[in-house]
């Protein structure tokens, strides 16, 4: 069992930043792919950006040129960057770790956007 914690989140002003981390533990074997996702209320879970140990970045077209990924392989420790935030940013944000195709989730963190 991969154990996945989120951090950073709270509330900030539209046009203002914010860095989400989170590190995946408990696993002999490094995480494959890591990804975070956002679920806003009443609406479905939507991939934001998702970062393999090898391979292409991949973002949603919503945050393109706003939100940056990077990942720390020594600490399995992944970072969203979010930059010119919006108030329809503002959702629950998870963080996924897959480790030989098993996907394993955070609790999630808070991120509010006010106009």
């Amino acid at each position: 069992q991969v154990q996945v914690a989120e951090s950073g989140g709270g509330s900030v002003r539209a046009g203002g930043s914010m860095r989400l981390s989170c590190t995946a533990s408990g696993s002999m074997f490094d995480p494959d792919v890591m990804a975070w996702y956002r679920q806003a209320p009443g609406k479905q879970r939507e991939l934001v950006a998702t970062i393999p140990s090898l391979g292409s970045i991949v973002y949603a077209d919503s945050v393109k040129g706003r939100f940056t990924i990077s990942r720390d392989n020594a600490k399995n420790t992944v970072y969203l960057q979010m930059n010119s935030l919006k108030p329809e940013d503002t959702a629950v944000y998870l963080c996924t770790a897959v480790v030989r195709l098993k996907h394993d989730w955070g609790q999630g963190t808070q991120v509010a956007v006010s106009s």
